[in-house]
């Protein structure tokens, strides 16, 4: 007798439509299949989006904070702080410009950085602190912001969870409270290009360094706009982004408001079906999530029989402190206790806006049959 397989649930998925199909293969009949007119285009729709006043398209979040190290002068010497609740390039950025990191413990909440926290590892030798803001949330960037100039400090938001999230009167990467923010455009975040990412700023200066970092350190000035002469000035790196994957992008940002309205809704379906521990909303905060991660007692019995049922689901994170490459530098269990325990019970359930009313329903049944 054949059995009928079930309908198997991951994480996150992106959205593809045909309007973002034709807007990559309108670019791939084009001249420019990279350095063309779409780049700048995407940067423009950024910030439109967001009101920063310069946008940075990158390969990937990940180039988008190493170059913001890097125009923020981090360098051997200096001290980063960081959640240690993230992937693990939050941290790693930092040590791509051979500084060093500290670790802030977070709120047991919202799995934000604790401002607090921050307070406590701040030093002489600290350049910039990166707030994380987890699952969609933005950290309460006001205080940090707050903190972090009264020592001198660089500002530098890692939203790889945030585009399209709102914090009290502003969008997540304005600015207003931060040097420069970055965003992920990975598949599954709420927007995509494939791969890439963005990096946002008000500040002209930064601006024109993020520019020539992400480009091998070029730079053409007036005199050299339309002839073959560039300048490398400083050491960069090849982290553009093609225009392909900003046609893909440009076209995404317009439903942006609608897969922020769509995640909203699941994670208030979640809310009212589930009755389970999980991350809350502040007031300050309207976040478009990109996780909706519960509290469960037994994480590791629950992630194999959610399996057993077809819920693919996810841990995010191993807290990064306790990475191998981490503890060689001192770090160990039990440095960071609410993010160690946080940890040790998250679990992250199918948030994306394909998902129909019936598959909530369908996925909170399963939930339900094995807790």
């Amino acid at each position: 007798m054949q059995t009928t397989e079930i309908k198997k649930y991951g994480y996150g998925k992106q959205n593809i439509t045909e309007d973002d199909i034709n807007a990559v293969v309108e670019v791939l009949k084009s001249p420019y299949l990279t350095c063309g007119p779409n780049v700048k285009a995407f940067e423009q729709a950024i910030c439109d989006y967001t009101g920063a006043k310069y946008a940075v398209a990158v390969n990937s979040a990940t180039s988008g904070l190493h170059i913001a190290m890097m125009a923020a002068g981090v360098g051997a010497g200096d001290e980063v702080i960081t959640s240690p609740m993230t992937f693990l390039a939050s941290a790693n950025c930092a040590r791509f410009c051979s500084a060093d990191v500290k670790f802030a413990d977070i709120e047991p909440d919202t799995a934000n950085i604790n401002p607090e926290e921050i307070k406590k590892h701040i030093t002489p030798k600290t350049n910039a602190v990166v707030p994380v803001h987890f699952a969609g949330q933005s950290c309460d960037m006001q205080r940090i912001y707050k903190i972090a100039k009264e020592h001198n400090m660089y500002v530098i938001e890692d939203a790889a969870h945030a585009i399209g999230s709102d914090y009290k009167d502003t969008k997540v990467g304005c600015c207003k409270y931060s040097d420069m923010t970055v965003f992920s455009f990975h598949p599954v975040k709420t927007i995509t290009t494939a791969e890439g990412g963005a990096v946002t700023t008000n500040d002209e200066e930064l601006y024109k360094k993020l520019c020539a970092f992400r480009a091998h350190g070029m730079h053409k000035d007036s005199e050299m706009v339309n002839d073959w002469r560039y300048e490398m000035r400083e050491l960069g790196y090849n982290y553009r982004m093609t225009d392909v994957q900003a046609a893909l992008g440009i076209s995404q940002l317009k439903r942006l408001d609608a897969f922020k309205q769509r995640r909203r809704e699941i994670v208030d379906f979640y809310n009212k079906n589930l009755g389970l521990p999980h991350l809350i909303e502040k007031d300050f905060s309207n976040a478009c999530f990109h996780l909706y991660p519960i509290l469960i007692d037994d994480r590791k019995k629950f992630y194999f029989d959610s399996r057993e049922v077809g819920l693919n689901l996810q841990v995010h994170y191993i807290p990064v402190h306790t990475q191998p490459y981490y503890q060689e530098r001192g770090y160990k269990w039990g440095d960071y206790p609410v993010a160690e325990n946080y940890y040790n019970h998250t679990i992250s359930l199918p948030l994306y806006p394909d998902l129909t009313d019936d598959d909530l329903e369908e996925i909170v049944k399963r939930i339900k049959s094995i807790i």
